[in-house]
């Protein structure tokens, strides 16, 4: 029998079978021969077309009873690949077989539709988990499913259940009740995505629940045929619901992990499906002791009593439960999930005393961040670690790519000083927990041995020598989680223990030296693997809990990993104890969240909550003054509040809690990272209309300043503060609010306060901001516009009223080589040069996989000297963006802080219809209401991104005293002081190319 997932709408183009050649791909290529699975260069499962006629053929009968993914790839590679109904790229194709079954692929070369048919008349449900037990006396079923005359449960405490034709035996089945009505008003609130499942009703208590959970579990359903009695359906049972139900009382108080009393450690895990959890602890001969553990059968906490001696012990769980995936009770050894210490590559977890003062660095117990009264107040500067140092000759070279790097007076730690004195205020560390794909003993990496800098700009060698080794070098941005409350092993001299520990500290403490706050990376929306892999940890104590789950129960993988599903209890217990730890632990300032979309609004404020109950007195640090954003998208199988209310983009108002704003992005850029047309799409910064490149994409003149018009109107609601409130004149010729403005499909203002919205241009994901005006830009752009353009971009950050936030190196023309992706590219395209002396433009072709379809773009503009920044540029540059910096700390009037002052005091006097293309002016009127600033009665923040000096008359201002800014005044960009205002006319003279600040001093 087969199963085949939702259609989705038709996208591709037709093309004959003979031009391609067509393989099937899935997670059952491993049962047909492959090497592997998903491997669309396999031959073993190609699909034939035999007569000619467009239709590719497959049919197999190997396929062992199970459930399975797939989708087709063209000619042995990932570059064309469709899914369900043809789409390309589309999700994959769902599939459940018996053994033995013949089941038959059909591909229609024309429309990319693959057809499945099998020839036997399979069992409903085989293979899969499509029942979901949600409460103890609820199981919900899909509709398909739970149509059905009788029910019945079957829960094997020796994992025997069998299916034998229609014979089920290795357990007693326990009779279900249909209900009537399907879920409560209050199920359906708790489980929206299963509103219309139908459910039946499980009368056990609750010894009889808790035991069934510690089984092998199968529903079935059964119909009347005449005197006879036909299975209809057999399928597994999905069980977070009943388990957050039965052991969530109490459970958030439980301190997990490790704690100590005096000097003693206790353990404890919770496993409330485990049969047994024994505790193994490792001495230093490697000789292991095991330690009953005591199970509290009310929260499923299991706890073992340590001896003094276990303080600093190497130590595992060794927990006994059954696993779905392999269908068998599993004897699992593993780390602990609440680790704050590891061996090396974390194969043990070690018992570190978080509170001993020998782990912890004087210089981190004494040295304080500057102090940050508002949120706007702060600027975010992006860093990985390994970036900051590796290439860095002036730090030590066993520091190099490590914590001790922020310690040493080395080239990128004078940069983060001179930066953190211009106004800088916090640095964001890309991830730093536990990563599960770093190597972490360097004697096992393997780095290129090419010698990279003799290799011509645009040779595809670069990549070559970079990808051989890609998966075994010291270099990965991180964000596969491992252990969620362990420092990463690979970023610190001895990976061993407390070493880590120790050496974060003493990066956290040489940071605030600087006067820095420190953000963490924070991925809870995913781990690195699930199931019975090595590197899975919460699956193997609590199988199918942790992972959210499809309607077959699968594992959802929308955020390319193994999604996390924190809506249930212990998960979100889990994110919200770690985010305590790093605070309390290790005086971390802020968290930024990697697709916070994935996680409930209700998870984001119990985070919330729990670091705003820190105290300076109780745990030495201010929980209230924590910063918290991250990305607020809105896709995959948690969009549009599928099964919760989102932590999206306008669904956080009133929490703080901050978002990237795409939408000043996209407006300075030109299109959207995410649509492959946007190579050459110009926008406000990148010369739409004011500047052509000469690219069809932009339209004609008419159609271009059009574009620019709205996309004008998107950068000053952006400098606004993004606010849904928030309304002025737009190129429409209409007054309208920033949630009435279109951002492709969608509201364009959706915050109710500027600190709840981060303003950026670059960040780590896809190309630096240099990188993408290499390509925007007209080709024969100078080096000292394109200078001036980036200065221009990073301005409508740094002016805007909102958090502004940076790539590390923009302020030095930072590429990537024109890398889209570089998570995986190896320290040569991610290296950094922060003496300022070598621009790392035109380092090769950057990795294929990612970029390859681009190659003949980047080719000639790599190669193309006049394109690579040189020293004077780069320091050009630096200056203009310290200048940025000390103004944005200046003017107060920058940093307004409320919805109600920015509506007060904000306006922009010359946008409209007619407004002059590529100029923007905001007037920020100090004289209204309340005083804002006691050192200004106004500001002027302009912006010219056009390749022409403009005068710009302010009639309403005539009579006032504007003079530009005093960082600027005295800054180094020449250009920009010839900015003026002529108080009698009320004329604003704006040089081309130029973004300032103008002020007029408190009466």
């Amino acid at each position: 029998m087969l199963i085949l997932a939702p259609m989705a709408p038709l996208v591709a183009t037709p093309a004959s079978a003979e031009e391609i050649a067509v393989t099937l791909v899935g997670n059952f290529q491993d049962e047909l021969g492959c090497p592997g699975e998903w491997d669309p260069s396999c031959e073993s499962t190609m699909m034939g077309d035999a007569d000619g006629d467009g239709t590719c053929e497959f049919t197999t009968d190997q396929l062992p009873t199970g459930s399975y993914e797939f989708k087709v790839a063209h000619d042995g590679g990932w570059d064309e690949n469709y899914g369900v109904d043809g789409k390309a790229g589309g999700a994959n194709y769902n599939l459940s077989v018996n053994s033995g079954d013949q089941v038959e692929f059909t591909y229609d070369s024309a429309t990319r539709i693959v057809q499945v048919a099998g020839t036997s008349d399979s069992i409903a449900g085989v293979g899969q988990s499509q029942a979901q037990w949600i409460s103890a006396d609820t199981i919900a079923l899909p509709r398909d499913l739970g149509r059905g005359e009788r029910y019945a449960l079957y829960a094997s405490d020796d994992a025997g259940l069998s299916l034998d034709g229609e014979e089920i035996s290795g357990a007693r089945p326990i009779e279900l009740k249909p209900n009537i009505g399907g879920l409560t008003e209050q199920q359906k609130k708790k489980f929206p995505h299963l509103a219309n499942y139908h459910t039946v009703r499980a009368e056990l208590t609750r010894e009889e629940t808790t035991a069934a959970l510690r089984s092998q579990l199968a529903l079935a359903r059964f119909e009347d045929q005449g005197e006879a009695t036909k299975l209809t359906a057999f399928t597994g049972v999905q069980i977070p619901g009943v388990i957050d139900e039965l052991y969530s009382r109490g459970l958030e108080k439980v301190k997990l992990g490790v704690s100590f009393t005096g000097k003693a450690p206790t353990f404890r895990l919770w496993a409330p499906t485990a049969r047994q959890a024994t505790l193994l602890v490792s001495d230093e001969n490697q000789k292991t002791s095991r330690h009953a553990a005591n199970y509290d059968k009310a929260n499923g906490v299991w706890t073992a009593k340590g001896k003094p001696q276990f303080t600093e012990a190497k130590y595992r769980w060794e927990v006994q439960v059954f696993v779905p995936e392999t269908g068998k009770i599993e004897t699992n050894i593993v780390t602990d999930p609440y680790s704050v210490a590891l061996t090396t590559n974390s194969a043990q977890s070690v018992a570190v005393n978080l509170e001993d003062p020998k782990h912890q660095p004087k210089l981190w117990r004494k040295a304080q961040a500057k102090d940050v009264q508002k949120d706007v107040d702060r600027s975010i500067y992006e860093l990985q670690i390994r970036d900051f140092s590796i290439s860095d000759s002036t730090v030590p070279q066993d520091q190099r790519g490590r914590y001790g790097a922020f310690g040493a007076d080395g080239a990128g730690s004078k940069q983060l000083k001179e930066l953190s004195e211009a106004g800088l205020t916090t640095v964001h560390l890309l991830p730093t927990f536990d990563i599960a794909s770093i190597e972490e003993d360097e004697n096992q990496r393997v780095e290129t041995g090419c010698e990279l800098e003799s290799l011509p700009a645009a040779s595809s060698k670069q990549q070559e020598c970079v990808n051989a080794h890609a998966d075994e070098d010291g270099f990965n941005w991180g964000y596969d989680p491992f252990h969620f409350m362990a420092p990463e092993g690979s970023y610190a001299t001895n990976p061993e223990g407390a070493q880590r520990v120790e050496e974060f500290r003493g990066m956290v403490g040489s940071l605030h030296g600087m006067g820095l706050e420190v953000v963490l990376d924070q991925v809870f929306n995913h781990t690195a693997a699930s199931g019975q892999s090595d590197q899975s940890v919460l699956d193997q104590i609590v199988p199918g809990y942790y992972h959210r789950l499809d309607a077959t129960g699968r594992v959802e993988t929308s955020t390319c990993c193994q999604n996390l599903a924190t809506e249930h209890v212990a998960a979100q217990k889990l994110m919200v104890d770690s985010l305590v730890v790093w605070a309390k632990d290790y005086k971390v300032d802020g968290f930024r969240f990697v697709l916070m979309g994935h996680h409930s609004r209700e998870t984001m404020e119990a985070a919330r909550e729990a670091l705003d109950e820190l105290t300076p007195r109780r745990d030495g640090v201010d929980g209230k003054s924590i910063y918290l954003y991250g990305e607020g998208w809105n896709f995959g199988e948690v969009a549009d509040n599928a099964r919760f209310y989102q932590a999206t983009q306008g669904q956080l108002n009133g929490t703080g809690i901050g978002t990237f704003n795409d939408r000043l992005r996209d407006a300075v850029h030109g299109g959207s990272p995410v649509e492959s047309s946007s190579t050459f799409r110009q926008g406000f910064g990148t010369g739409l209309g004011t500047d052509p490149n000469g690219n069809d994409v932009n339209g004609s003149t008419e159609e271009a300043l059009k574009d620019l018009g709205h996309e004008t109107d998107l950068v000053r609601l952006g400098l606004a503060g993004n606010l849904a409130d928030y309304q002025f004149l737009t190129s429409a010729g209409t007054v309208q609010r920033g949630d009435e403005m279109d951002y492709r499909g969608a509201a364009a203002g959706y915050a109710s306060q500027p600190g709840e919205v981060i303003n950026y241009v670059d960040a780590h994901d896809n190309e630096t901001l240099y990188d993408l005006t290499v390509f925007k830009l007209p080709r024969d752009t100078s080096m000292d516009d394109r200078v001036r353009m980036n200065t221009l971009s990073q301005a409508t950050v740094m002016y805007s009223q909102a958090v502004p936030f940076w790539h590390a190196g923009t302020e030095l023309l930072r590429s990537i080589s024109v890398d889209r992706n570089s998570y995986n590219s190896g320290d040569w395209f991610n290296r950094i040069d922060f003496s300022g002396q070598v621009n790392t433009f035109g380092s090769g072709l950057p990795p294929k996989a990612e970029n390859g379809e681009k190659w003949d773009l980047m080719a000639p503009l790599l190669e193309d000297p006049e394109l690579k920044p040189d020293a004077q540029a780069m320091s050009q540059a630096e200056g203009a963006a310290l200048d940025l910096l000390r103004t944005r700390r200046e003017v107060g009037l920058l940093r307004l802080g409320s919805a109600d002052l920015i509506e007060q005091k904000v306006s922009f006097p010359l946008s409209g219809p007619s407004a002059q293309p590529g100029i923007i002016v905001m007037h920020i009127d100090d004289t209204v209401c309340a005083d804002a600033d006691s050192e200004h009665d106004g500001a002027l923040v302009v912006f010219n991104a056009s390749p022409e000096d403009h005068s710009q008359t302010v009639a309403e201002l005539a009579g006032h005293d504007y003079a530009l800014a005093k960082a600027l005044e005295e800054g180094s960009d020449e250009r920009v002081k010839s900015t003026s205002f002529d108080s009698a006319s009320g004329t604003l003279t704006i040089p081309a190319r130029t973004a300032a600040v103008l002020v007029a001093a408190e009466n």
